[in-house]
């Protein structure tokens, strides 16, 4: 089970006027552990005004740039993201979780593929990650972005894109749809719902030659590529999503504390190799559970988006009540998320080092 260690920042750049990027050093004993691929994410955390805090940021870094770097977007409201933006400097220490995430595919230098993506807003973090190690360990791969905002202002790395546009000008297309400002067309004035996506995709996506499509943001752009993508027939396990929450969204999805039922469960948890057991109320989840006996289980967001959770039921059945970081494949694996997860048995057997 990976554990937390402690990086120094070593600078931060403001990227828009509510939204910074955040880079680590991290010392050479630990490079190997910080080793990401490209659409993987990082939790962070510290402690702020005396209070535990830990978020997930994706890594916005391409793979051969040899450096860790994550963005995060302000939210009002939000304890870590205002922290960051505001308070984080040079030479503070973090601490910061290994790289995780399933939202990536293998590169493949020697072959020519087509990638379609679809981000909003601070969405582009893991998806500036894929874009950047495409193009640079892909030579004869191509990539077509579709990037939406409210206003030209709030587009996060605006000059990068640019750039890379610039060094790769037969292999990658930007097209920015923005909500608030006038655009050119009104193909690209907008938001990026259902009607938008089957105009883009007809105009400029070719699906026959596309290998992967993936899809970072709200819930509602998300549904709207993955109905659009059906609707086209194309595969499902060529579509990656990446789901972040409105502000307050993770707050709202985990589902306030039960009353007791007075109806127990022994649960049995395997972690670092060592298991413990304890008894649990059926109406807490696994997540609190766990902590309340005095495990130091893995999590982050506990609104069932992260995925940092994640653990296998091997004996025993629970109800999940959201989920929006796990695959079918993985829930039909045995697969839960932790902080969603109620036991509906007598026991109940949860390995997180599966």
């Amino acid at each position: 089970m990976a554990r937390f260690n402690t990086l120094t920042v070593s600078d931060i750049k403001r990227e828009t006027e509510d939204c910074v990027s955040i880079g680590f050093d991290v010392p050479e004993d630990l490079r190997d552990a910080y080793d990401f691929r490209q659409g993987q994410y990082l939790t962070l955390k510290t402690t702020i005004d005396g209070e535990e805090v830990r978020r997930s940021y994706s890594i916005c870094a391409g793979v051969p740039e040899g450096r860790l770097r994550v963005a995060v977007k302000t939210v009002p409201g939000g304890v870590f993201s205002t922290y960051a933006n505001s308070r984080l400097h040079p030479g503070d220490v973090l601490e910061v979780m290994p790289p995780a995430g399933r939202f990536t595919t293998p590169i493949e230098p020697e072959k020519a593929k087509s990638y379609v993506l679809f981000a909003a807003g601070s969405g582009i973090t893991p998806v500036m990650s894929i874009v950047k190690t495409v193009l640079a360990l892909e030579p004869d791969s191509d990539v077509t972005l579709f990037y939406g905002n409210r206003r030209g202002g709030s587009i996060i790395f605006r000059e990068d894109l640019e750039d890379l546009k610039n060094t790769y000008m037969d292999r990658l297309r930007v097209f920015h749809v923005l909500s608030r400002d006038v655009q050119q067309t009104d193909l690209l004035r907008g938001r990026l719902d259902r009607e938008k996506v089957d105009a883009l995709l007809d105009a400029f996506v070719d699906l026959e030659t596309t290998d992967h499509v993936f899809v970072c943001g709200p819930e509602g752009m998300t549904e709207a590529v993955r109905d659009a993508l059906k609707d086209r027939a194309f595969p499902s396990g060529h579509v990656h999503f990446e789901l972040f929450g409105a502000p307050g969204q993770a707050k709202a999805a985990a589902k306030p504390a039960s009353e007791p039922t007075g109806e127990q469960t022994t649960v049995r948890i395997t972690m670092d190799g060592l298991n413990t057991e304890f008894a649990m109320d059926r109406a807490e989840t696994v997540l609190d559970a766990g902590r309340t006996a005095g495990l130091d289980l893995p999590f982050a967001c506990k609104g069932g988006v992260c995925a940092t959770c994640r653990c296998k039921v091997v004996d025993g059945d629970v109800a999940m009540d959201v989920n929006y970081g796990l695959e079918e494949a993985e829930v039909k694996a045995g697969y839960i998320l932790s902080c969603q997860a109620r036991p509906k048995t007598k026991s109940l057997t949860v390995d997180f080092d599966a």
